[in-house]
């Protein structure tokens, strides 16, 4: 069995972690697979959207436990530059990323979500950054991620103190985007990405972009940005289907060129 299920239904494409039986820890195939349909889907125009889940009773527990101890520091150092990379093409994907998440979000199964575009998330989901129990620091990009979601002073206190975190307080904190009852997890997660799918991805990508960038520029370089990109976008076609249908009062048919 592969570590990874993928499947393309439409413009969506779904990966699945797929070692339930270890709650979905990282394997080195794993990861280097999600990164492989990250870059695929990044040179595929059929694709617009991908989701990420997780198979069994939980979306990822992060390291593999049964490792944890035997490993050496070279060994770590490898291990850790298939992750960056892995969060690397998440990141750098111009289209939208959907995390959907249940059961135990731990480690960096934790910040790989938060690595994603938007969290959905079952009502029986715990979060937990389980690093300091064990002696080791985040990786897998939480370190970023997490103290720009929630604040400089909130990320401390969950890596340093590893407490679980229930899914309505993650919403609370902006992590979460959407809570749903576990049983309807999938359905919402096909109808989200249905209509993320159905929506601009070039005006998605760009935006994706300048958020991310903006996170480190000035407001001048921001608006500087916007203004080219946006030079870039009113020529675009889905620009012109978005002004027509408008006008025509009805839904526009977006093609992401």
């Amino acid at each position: 069995m592969t570590d990874l299920l993928v499947e393309k239904n439409g413009a969506v494409l779904y990966l699945t972690l797929n070692r339930p039986e270890a709650l979905n820890a990282f394997s080195g195939e794993m990861i280097e697979d999600i990164t492989t349909e990250m870059t695929n889907a990044a040179n595929d125009d059929s694709v617009k959207v991908v989701v990420l889940s997780g198979s069994g009773r939980a979306f990822s527990a992060g390291g593999d436990v049964k490792t944890m101890g035997q490993n050496t520091g070279s060994a770590v150092y490898e291990h850790i530059g298939r992750l960056n990379k892995c969060i690397l093409a998440i990141q750098r994907l111009e289209k939208p990323v959907v995390a959907v998440v249940h059961g135990f979000v731990a480690g960096a199964g934790f910040n790989l979500a938060l690595a994603c575009d938007l969290i959905v998330a079952a009502e029986d989901t715990a979060f937990v950054l389980s690093f300091s129990k064990v002696g080791l620091i985040s990786d897998g990009g939480g370190l970023y991620f997490l103290p720009r979601l929630i604040g400089l002073q909130k990320a401390k206190e969950l890596f340093f103190l590893a407490e679980p975190l229930k899914v309505e307080e993650a919403k609370q904190m902006g992590i979460v985007n959407r809570i749903v009852p576990l049983e309807q997890l999938k359905d919402e997660a096909i109808s989200f990405a249905t209509r993320l799918s159905q929506g601009p991805v070039q005006s998605y990508g760009k935006m994706k972009n300048l958020l991310q960038e903006g996170l480190n520029k000035s407001l001048e370089d921001v608006l500087e940005l916007e203004r080219l990109t946006q030079m870039l976008m009113v020529e675009s076609a889905d620009h012109k289907e978005g002004v027509s249908a408008f006008k025509e009062k009805r839904q526009p048919v977006f093609t992401g060129k």
